[in-house]
């Protein structure tokens, strides 16, 4: 027997021991004791005071804030027309479509051109452009403010490798806080409303754009550098003129990335005042009007995959050559074409106030129908759904949770360590004991349970559904790019439209909850379990077909065990959007970190908050540091490299 298998079992052993023995343990055994929680929110809290009032950060932030609001202001006059400067605009919808169809059309061609211009005439002839117009008008300036900032710090990174080093810890605690978490700072410093929720969109959406950059400066290959050097280019010249050029692909996959997380951000800031689709997706939802609910929720999956595909399809796209002494208009066909639908689109908006701006009170709206279909969906699926609502909260749901909060914390921080010594050895063990230790500390051990409690259920029912499923969505090529397509579409939905379906069926309940949770978490397992499956070597395949494996045999002894770092990496990241979509279900009832997160919002209780979040956090990192030991084990065991994405 090994020593990290003995450390594992002697950890368990104590686990057990301590389990058994509650009846009779101490108080201080039990839950942590009060020396042992530490006022971290009060000490949150102190620094924030300090850094507002004494060293002057808050006459810093007003002075951002009031340069995004002028941005704001603008945007939103051209948009929308927001009043402040009446001259300024709006422009007509028309316009917007156009623009939208000739970008489209001169990234990837006709299809995602009708698309893109088709969601615009949804938007308008839907009575929803004003709201609509609020959120891209936060978008439109977030998004380019959050690449400057991103691609600056990227590249600082790039050529500081302490700076990277230090910089590293804060991105990864970055990218595993919960939205919520961000929102509250903001709103000690800014105050609510639009200003506030564009500044924490992009405080948001900074990271992967850092990370993005320095990983695309740090894989221009050394020929292309070798040759810059040798053509006498200066260190600027070589930044901005070989680097960053060859870097552009990851570059623009970041500024993708950067569109879709203000997009995310830019829907649930609705909680700190920001107006538009996510406000009114909020308030429907909280009066249970699921038509309209639908509407607006088929609007954002709209905007959002519009977003990304143009987003995409820009990263993708390669510079295009012409010939010398080939004619302008030839070379700049496209801006031809909307210079010209452009100036058709204006002159229809003045012959006709319809082609300018919908009244709402004109506007189409299928919320009526929806309600009808819904409440006959209902009626026939009430028996079913009332029935697995109470077999979840029955016989699921409540023991499982109970059984959770029953177990004393010592228990489970002995489990943790037994699980971390089982995968990666003493050093895995402390980390898993320091990141739900410090949750100990901070005075919320029962309501981290049932997050914890919460996130297993979802994830252990996502995988029962995504395993299968990506396991046959594998089977061909021809299906695996279908179910990849779906997969794609749905990751581009905001976490905000996955509760509109489970509150229709089950109503407000801790089951909707998990519902919610499921649908976002499955994805990843379906995606990572194709990907894993159809990245196995063909020869490898081959080899043991002709060995005598039977098609059964070659899934579970070949393709699986080969597949299932892979697969890992899908489990990793299904944690990490359990984790978020909890914190965000919070909306329609539970008793988690999320719940208090919310108050704390409400509240402005910056410590709380930051400390609530940062419980959520050290969840995620625990899990994600689990996965990447057990992974990079598996992969050495197997001769393999670490698998893209991890």
């Amino acid at each position: 027997m090994t020593a990290q298998r003995k450390g594992a079992l002697a950890f368990l052993a104590v686990a057990v021991a301590l389990a058994l023995a509650r009846n009779i343990l101490p108080a201080a055994l039990m839950r942590p004791a009060d020396w042992l929680v530490w006022p971290f929110a009060d000490w949150l809290n102190a620094a924030f005071s300090f850094a507002q009032n004494d060293l002057g950060l808050m006459a810093v932030t007003r002075f951002a804030a009031s340069g995004i609001e002028f941005l704001l202001d603008v945007t939103g006059n051209l948009f929308y027309g927001k009043n402040r400067w009446p001259h300024l605009g709006p422009l007509p919808w028309t316009t917007f479509a156009v623009t939208a169809g000739c970008v489209a059309y001169a990234l990837a061609g006709w299809r995602l051109a009708l698309f893109s211009a088709g969601t615009f005439v949804w938007i308008a002839v839907m009575g929803q452009w004003e709201w609509a117009m609020q959120t891209l008008s936060v978008i439109l300036i977030a998004a380019p403010i959050t690449f400057l900032i991103g691609l600056g710090l990227g590249i600082l990174a790039w050529r500081a490798p302490l700076f990277e080093r230090l910089l590293n810890p804060f991105l990864n605690i970055a990218q595993s806080l919960p939205q919520f978490a961000y929102m509250i700072p903001v709103v000690v410093f800014v105050g609510v409303g639009p200003k506030a929720g564009a500044i924490t969109t992009i405080v948001f959406a900074l990271p992967p754009m850092i990370r993005m950059t320095v990983l695309g400066l740090k894989k221009v290959p050394e020929n292309v550098v070798e040759s810059g050097l040798m053509s006498g280019a200066t260190r600027w010249q070589m930044l901005t003129r070989v680097r960053l050029p060859t870097a552009r692909n990851d570059i623009l996959v970041g500024v993708n990335q950067v569109i879709m997380q203000c997009l995310a951000m830019v829907v649930l800031t609705s909680f700190i005042g920001m107006p538009g689709l996510g406000q009114k997706l909020l308030q429907l939802m909280q009066s249970l009007k699921i038509g309209l609910s639908f509407e607006i929720g088929v609007t954002i999956v709209l905007i959002a995959v519009t977003l990304d595909r143009i987003s995409r399809a820009w990263a993708v796209l390669q510079p295009r050559h012409f010939e010398r002494g080939t004619p302008w208009h030839r070379r700049h066909r496209v801006f031809v074409i909307w210079a010209g639908l452009m100036a058709l689109a204006l002159l229809l908006a003045s012959l006709n106030p319809w082609f300018s701006q919908i009244a709402r009170a004109d506007a189409f709206s299928v919320a009526k129908p929806i309600d009808a279909a819904v409440d006959i969906l209902i009626r026939l699926v009430d028996p079913v759904s009332q029935w697995l609502r109470w077999f979840l909260i029955t016989w699921v749901l409540i023991p499982f949770r109970d059984g959770l909060l029953w177990l004393p914390f010592t228990t489970v921080l002995c489990l943790l360590m037994a699980l971390g010594y089982a995968i990666g050895g003493a050093r895995s063990a402390l980390v898993c004991l320091g990141f739900f230790g410090l949750i100990a500390m901070t005075g919320w051990w029962d309501r981290a349970m049932i997050t914890v409690y919460t996130v297993i259920v979802a994830v252990a029912l996502a995988a029962l559904m995504g395993f299968p499923l990506g396991i046959w969505g594998a089977r061909s090529e021809s299906r695996a790019k279908r179910v990849l397509l779906v997969c794609d579409t749905l990751q581009t939905f905001p976490s905000f439209i996955y509760l509109i379906p489970v509150i229709m069926l089950f109503g407000v309940n801790d089951v909707a909850v998990v519902g919610a949770v499921v649908l976002f978490a499955a994805v990843p397992l379906v995606r990572y379990t194709i990907e894993g499956v159809r990245g196995v070597s063909a020869e490898l395949v081959e080899a043991a077909s002709m060995a005598g494996a039977d098609r059964r045999q070659l899934l579970w002894k070949v393709q699986l065990p080969m597949a299932l770092p892979t697969i890992m990496v899908g489990v990793n990241q299904s944690v990490m959007f359990s984790l978020f979509m909890v914190i965000i279900a919070a909306f329609i009832g539970t008793q988690d970190l999320g719940q208090e997160m919310q108050r704390a919002l409400s509240t402005t209780d910056v410590g709380k908050g930051l400390v609530l979040g940062l419980a959520v956090a050290f969840m995620g990192q625990m899990v994600d540091h689990l996965v990447t030991r057990w992974s990079e084990g598996r992969l050495q065991a197997l001769g393999l490299e670490t698998p893209k994405g991890t």
